[in-house]
């Protein structure tokens, strides 16, 4: 009986790579920046997931008044969820609006260095004001990041290396990292060789502080914690915020990370295991002989039991076996021969890969944990080369093998089909990975060393009582010694809840029973983890959105739907862009004043008439806490002006208008209306502009 396809999407392994503080770019082509004054970097942990706060101080050195675009080198795996700037001594709010990122650079394309410092993943975004000349510029940028973890070890990295944008000295380099964890800390380690300023580690928190004045930023932040091995089970956090502080009514939020314990004599599941490698022409220099270490490694760390075969391929294919064969020292060793003989050359005949690769796996069943690794750097340009077509192929041939075969993909470079190798690993139970030309043996070395020895399989997670829902990743991935599953859901009640995760180990069902509580009330410290639910929807629907035809009905719907999550959760997607800006407004809390009927109120603006600026004032008597936003518009119902405006709770607001309009423009003498527009109620306003 054949098997159903089941949509994957594994989140055993989050890499970081390494790159560099931000760069904010006068000239990208020319290598032209603001001076990196000082950097400040915050970190809190809670278990394995991080929030990072870095704020970075830049000088424009320029002779004149100078506009510039800011580019963070976001780690692999990372969500931008806040940025704000100050300049002119005024701090502003970007907000995330639903358009891609503009990734024009002034001056052109971006120079060899500023590629290399920026990495694959880079956050952009210009600043919309001109900074003075010889004046400051202070940006600040959060992230939630789920950093990699591996028996216990936890690593994070922070990018401080910025010799390649500059070699001036730094007036002031720190970072503050700040640990709590419901396991036991049994080590806490800072392995860059910054100057450890202070430190404690107290078992369930620890702490870590490095500053260094007048130096050079030459070296990344790298901090290492082990967490104890014997507290292995299900670790829980919840929180549950006011209806008015998030856009929906789906209750409140959870994240669990389960690392089941298989116990001490637990065996682990054999796998039938291939490699294949491409060796088209492209492959050739570092590239191959990268990808000849790592199928060396591999090949060397099976495990006695599996069975195994290397296919590799240009225009023509060829493998090292014509089946899976067992793995042992004599087959190791001419394996290793094997490889040690690959050469690149010629075209690229994805499809005839996998068209030889998969068939093997018809010997196999479910009691094995079945896996293709897939190494490739470029483009389909023999056999099938659309990439619908080719999707459809290989699921045909899934399908047909009549087993379940777990896929991960590699793409290698910067010229490999993102739509073709994305759906490809997430439509058959495994991921994709982007991998700089230099780091494929590291990268894939690393993440063979976690899927080694696999424990669970094909797991699905049930709740009891039930009133638990959307649960991502959805479908769960494989659990393997060692790792460990993060999952994030929605509640409607508190209260304690039974997780029930089962699955397949050796053909046989494996069930695991957890109990945690669910709370009623909003937990300071968990705030994150409605960035963390977001994050791993959107991760969802993107697998989904990459499956299909961008232009289809149903892809511009998951897209919409992104879009919306990105926006009123405050987490960046592909479809979205920090951009605009808020202008932080003090908060007054005049008793009387607010003592007032219903939830809002306009006390009008002053002057009025007025010429050339305004205030106007909006009490605020509801705990809210959105972006709201002033509209102008002239006495034609043109709109001309939209501000954003941050209200957090209750009190008094002034908001100033200096009479610009969208286009930058100042506005005519003349009547205008405004409104404010809090979702549930829109305040209207009149003022006369007089010049």
């Amino acid at each position: 009986m054949k098997k159903s396809i089941l949509l994957i999407a594994a989140v055993l392994l989050f890499t970081t790579n390494i790159y560099s503080n931000g760069v904010t770019i006068v000239n990208a082509s020319t290598g032209v920046y603001f001076k990196l004054l000082s950097s400040y970097v915050t970190v809190n942990v809670e278990g394995q997931i991080s929030i990072t706060k870095a704020v970075l101080e830049y000088r424009n050195t320029m002779p004149t008044d100078t506009v510039t675009k800011f580019a963070f080198p976001l780690p692999d795996g990372a969500s931008a969820t806040n940025l704000r700037w100050l300049v002119s001594g005024v701090w502003r709010q970007a907000v995330i609006s639903p358009n891609p990122q503009d990734t024009t650079l002034p001056g052109g394309p971006m120079n060899t260095n500023l590629r290399t410092h920026l990495g694959t993943t880079p956050l952009f975004f210009g600043i919309p004001q001109s900074v003075k000349k010889d004046s400051l510029l202070t940006v600040e940028v959060t992230y939630v990041q789920l950093l990699p973890y591996s028996f216990g070890n936890v690593n994070y990295l922070y990018p401080n290396d910025y010799h390649l944008i500059q070699t001036a000295i730094l007036s002031m380099q720190s970072i503050e990292f700040r640990i709590n964890s419901q396991r036991t800390i049994d080590s806490l380690i800072l392995q860059s060789p910054h100057p450890l300023t202070s430190y404690y580690n107290t078992g369930d928190s620890g702490y870590i502080q490095s500053v260094l004045t007048e130096s050079q930023a030459s070296q990344n932040y790298r901090i290492k914690y082990s967490l104890n091995l014997n507290q292995l089970g299900l670790y829980a956090y919840s929180t549950r915020l006011p209806n008015a502080q998030i856009p929906d009514t789906l209750g409140g939020f959870f994240t669990f990370i389960a690392e089941p314990d298989p116990g001490s004599t637990q065996q682990t599941i054999r796998k039938v295991f291939t490699l294949i490698i491409d060796r088209s022409g492209s492959m050739s220099g570092i590239k191959m002989t990268q990808a000849k270490q790592a199928a060396t490694f591999i090949v060397q760390n099976l495990n006695e039991g599996d069975k195994f075969n290397l296919v590799d391929f240009d225009d023509v294919i060829t493998g090292f076996r014509n089946y899976h064969t067992p793995y042992t020292s004599q087959t190791r060793d001419s394996a290793i021969t094997y490889i040690n003989n690959l050469y690149a050359r010629n075209l690229t005949n994805i499809s005839g890969a996998f068209g030889f690769a998969v068939p093997q796996f018809l010997t196999s069943n479910d009691s094995t944990a079945n896996i293709i690794i897939f190494l490739t750097d470029g483009q389909p340009t023999a056999g099938i080369t659309g990439t619908t077509q080719l999707l459809t192929y290989v699921q045909n041939l899934m399908v047909a093998a009549e087993t379940n075969i777990y896929l991960y993909c590699f793409g290698i470079g910067s010229d490999v089909n993102t739509q073709l190798l994305t759906p490809l690993g997430s439509q058959n139970r495994g991921l994709t990975e982007y991998l700089g030309n230099d780091e494929i043996y590291s990268r894939i070395s690393n993440f063979y060393l976690k899927i080694r020895n696999p424990v669970l399989l094909s797991p699905t997670v049930s709740f009891n009582p039930s009133n638990v829902l959307e649960v991502y990743p959805n479908p769960l991935p494989n659990l393997y010694k060692g790792q460990q599953m993060i999952v994030s859901g929605r509640y409607l009640q508190p209260g304690p809840v039974t997780v029930t995760l089962s699955g397949k180990a050796f053909n046989q069902n494996v069930t695991y029973q957890y109990t945690f509580n669910r709370i009623d009330s909003a937990n300071v410290r968990y705030q994150f983890l409605t960035k963390i639910w977001a994050k791993q929807k959107i991760d969802n629907l993107l697998i989904q959105y990459y499956s299909l035809n961008p232009n289809s009905p149903e892809a511009l719907a998951i897209k919409a739907q992104i879009v919306w999550l990105s926006v009123n959760y405050g987490v960046m997607s592909p479809f979205t862009q920090f951009s605009g800006g808020i202008t932080y407004i003090n908060r007054e809390g005049n008793a009387d004043e607010l003592n007032i009927p219903g939830n809002y109120k306009l006390a009008g603006n002053y002057p009025n008439p007025f010429n050339p600026s305004t205030t106007i004032k909006i009490i605020v008597n509801k705990a809210v806490f959105k972006i709201v936003y002033l509209r102008v518009y002239n006495i034609t119902g043109k709109l001309i002006s939209e501000i954003p405006i941050m209200i957090s709770g209750k009190g008094i607001y002034k908001v100033p208008w200096k009479a610009n309009t969208n286009a930058k423009t100042e506005a005519a003498s003349g009547i205008y209306f405004y409104t404010i527009d809090f979702g549930d109620e829109i305040l209207i306003g009149r003022m006369m502009l007089i010049k």
